[in-house]
Protein backbone atom coordinates (compact mmCIF):
# COMPACT_ATOMS: atom_id res chain seq x y z
CA UNK A 1 0.00 0.00 0.00
CA UNK A 2 1.33 3.38 -0.87
CA UNK A 3 0.50 6.22 1.64
CA UNK A 4 -0.61 9.28 -0.46
CA UNK A 5 -2.50 11.96 0.48
CA UNK A 6 -6.43 10.98 -1.37
CA UNK A 7 -6.44 13.55 -4.30
CA UNK A 8 -9.25 15.65 -3.64
CA UNK A 9 -7.94 16.59 -0.05
CA UNK A 10 -4.58 17.27 -2.33
CA UNK A 11 -6.04 19.53 -4.30
CA UNK A 12 -7.92 21.47 -1.87
CA UNK A 13 -4.72 22.30 0.10
CA UNK A 14 -3.50 23.05 -3.10
CA UNK A 15 -6.21 25.33 -3.92
CA UNK A 16 -6.00 26.96 -0.20
CA UNK A 17 -2.51 27.77 -0.50
CA UNK A 18 -2.89 29.64 -4.05
CA UNK A 19 -5.59 31.49 -2.33
CA UNK A 20 -3.01 32.38 0.02
CA UNK A 21 -0.38 33.51 -1.99
CA UNK A 22 -3.15 35.95 -4.32
CA UNK A 23 -4.04 37.16 -0.63
CA UNK A 24 -0.38 38.08 0.01
CA UNK A 25 -0.42 39.87 -3.06
CA UNK A 26 -3.42 41.65 -2.11
CA UNK A 27 -1.67 44.84 -1.36
CA UNK A 28 -2.76 47.27 2.22
CA UNK A 29 -3.71 45.16 5.14
CA UNK A 30 -5.17 42.18 3.76
CA UNK A 31 -1.35 41.45 1.96
CA UNK A 32 -0.19 42.14 5.85
CA UNK A 33 -2.88 39.89 7.54
CA UNK A 34 -2.06 37.37 5.05
CA UNK A 35 1.31 37.19 5.28
CA UNK A 36 0.49 36.50 9.02
CA UNK A 37 -1.78 33.80 8.31
CA UNK A 38 1.01 32.26 5.70
CA UNK A 39 3.30 32.51 8.85
CA UNK A 40 1.09 30.52 11.21
CA UNK A 41 -0.25 28.12 8.50
CA UNK A 42 2.91 26.94 6.60
CA UNK A 43 4.84 24.59 9.40
CA UNK A 44 1.29 23.18 10.40
CA UNK A 45 0.39 22.46 6.48
CA UNK A 46 3.82 20.74 6.15
CA UNK A 47 2.94 18.56 9.11
CA UNK A 48 -0.57 17.48 7.67
CA UNK A 49 0.92 16.28 4.46
CA UNK A 50 3.78 14.17 6.17
CA UNK A 51 1.82 12.63 8.67
CA UNK A 52 -1.88 13.28 8.85
CA UNK A 53 -3.79 13.00 5.68
CA UNK A 54 -1.22 10.79 4.12
CA UNK A 55 -3.08 7.67 6.14
CA UNK A 56 -6.15 8.96 5.00
CA UNK A 57 -5.23 7.48 1.14
CA UNK A 58 -5.72 3.83 2.97
CA UNK A 59 -9.29 3.89 3.18
CA UNK A 60 -10.89 2.82 0.17
CA UNK A 61 -8.50 -0.59 0.67
CA UNK A 62 -9.25 -0.79 4.46
CA UNK A 63 -12.64 -0.48 3.35
CA UNK A 64 -12.46 -3.22 1.60
CA UNK A 65 -10.54 -5.17 4.32
CA UNK A 66 -7.38 -4.96 2.23
CA UNK A 67 -4.59 -4.62 4.65
CA UNK A 68 -1.06 -5.63 4.33
CA UNK A 69 2.26 -5.82 6.12
CA UNK A 70 2.99 -2.29 4.17
CA UNK A 71 0.12 -0.87 6.10
CA UNK A 72 2.98 -0.66 9.18
CA UNK A 73 4.28 2.71 7.33
CA UNK A 74 1.22 4.04 8.58
CA UNK A 75 1.18 3.69 12.31
CA UNK A 76 4.50 5.64 12.57
CA UNK A 77 1.98 8.64 10.95
CA UNK A 78 -0.62 7.79 13.22
CA UNK A 79 1.21 7.39 16.60
CA UNK A 80 2.20 10.70 15.56
CA UNK A 81 -0.51 12.87 14.82
CA UNK A 82 -2.00 11.03 17.89
CA UNK A 83 1.03 12.54 20.39
CA UNK A 84 1.07 15.96 18.28
CA UNK A 85 -2.51 16.59 18.00
CA UNK A 86 -2.97 18.64 21.14
CA UNK A 87 -0.05 21.16 19.38
CA UNK A 88 -2.22 20.74 16.46
CA UNK A 89 -5.18 22.08 17.60
CA UNK A 90 -3.34 24.91 19.13
CA UNK A 91 -1.46 25.70 16.05
CA UNK A 92 -5.14 26.02 14.43
CA UNK A 93 -6.44 28.26 17.28
CA UNK A 94 -3.54 30.47 15.70
CA UNK A 95 -4.47 29.83 12.05
CA UNK A 96 -7.74 30.65 13.44
CA UNK A 97 -6.70 34.03 15.27
CA UNK A 98 -4.62 34.98 12.16
CA UNK A 99 -8.03 34.37 9.48
CA UNK A 100 -10.31 36.64 12.10
CA UNK A 101 -7.65 39.58 11.20
CA UNK A 102 -7.70 39.35 7.73
CA UNK A 103 -11.35 38.91 7.22
CA UNK A 104 -10.58 42.56 9.22
CA UNK A 105 -9.05 44.31 6.91
CA UNK A 106 -10.71 42.63 3.90
CA UNK A 107 -13.75 43.73 5.16
CA UNK A 108 -12.00 47.29 5.73
CA UNK A 109 -10.42 47.14 2.03
CA UNK A 110 -13.79 46.14 0.62
CA UNK A 111 -12.05 42.36 -0.65
CA UNK A 112 -14.82 40.33 -0.19
CA UNK A 113 -12.96 37.80 -1.92
CA UNK A 114 -10.33 37.25 0.62
CA UNK A 115 -12.65 36.88 3.53
CA UNK A 116 -13.99 33.85 1.50
CA UNK A 117 -11.16 32.66 1.41
CA UNK A 118 -10.18 33.35 4.63
CA UNK A 119 -13.97 31.71 5.87
CA UNK A 120 -13.09 28.40 3.56
CA UNK A 121 -10.12 28.14 5.69
CA UNK A 122 -11.69 28.28 8.97
CA UNK A 123 -14.02 25.84 7.88
CA UNK A 124 -11.41 23.86 6.38
CA UNK A 125 -9.61 23.46 10.02
CA UNK A 126 -12.91 22.44 11.58
CA UNK A 127 -13.28 19.80 8.78
CA UNK A 128 -9.90 18.87 9.79
CA UNK A 129 -10.38 18.19 13.75
CA UNK A 130 -13.68 17.07 13.57
CA UNK A 131 -13.27 14.56 10.73
CA UNK A 132 -9.84 14.33 9.04
CA UNK A 133 -7.70 13.94 12.13
CA UNK A 134 -10.13 11.58 13.92
CA UNK A 135 -10.15 9.34 11.02
CA UNK A 136 -6.51 9.39 10.49
CA UNK A 137 -6.48 7.86 14.29
CA UNK A 138 -8.86 5.38 13.71
CA UNK A 139 -7.04 4.31 10.58
CA UNK A 140 -4.03 3.64 12.95
CA UNK A 141 -6.47 2.11 16.03
CA UNK A 142 -8.14 -0.31 13.26
CA UNK A 143 -4.29 -0.68 11.67
CA UNK A 144 -3.15 -2.49 14.86
CA UNK A 145 -6.29 -4.31 15.83
CA UNK A 146 -5.96 -5.83 12.56
CA UNK A 147 -2.31 -6.50 12.53
CA UNK A 148 -1.90 -8.00 15.68
CA UNK A 149 -4.22 -11.08 14.26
Amino acid sequence: MTLMIPNPLKLEHDELHADLVRATKAGGRVADAAKAVAKALHEHFVKEEQFALPVLGLLPALARDEVNEDAKDALDMTDRLQSELGQMLEEHKAVLAALKNLIAAADAENKPEHARFAEKLMLHARSEEDVLYPAAILVGKYLKLKLER
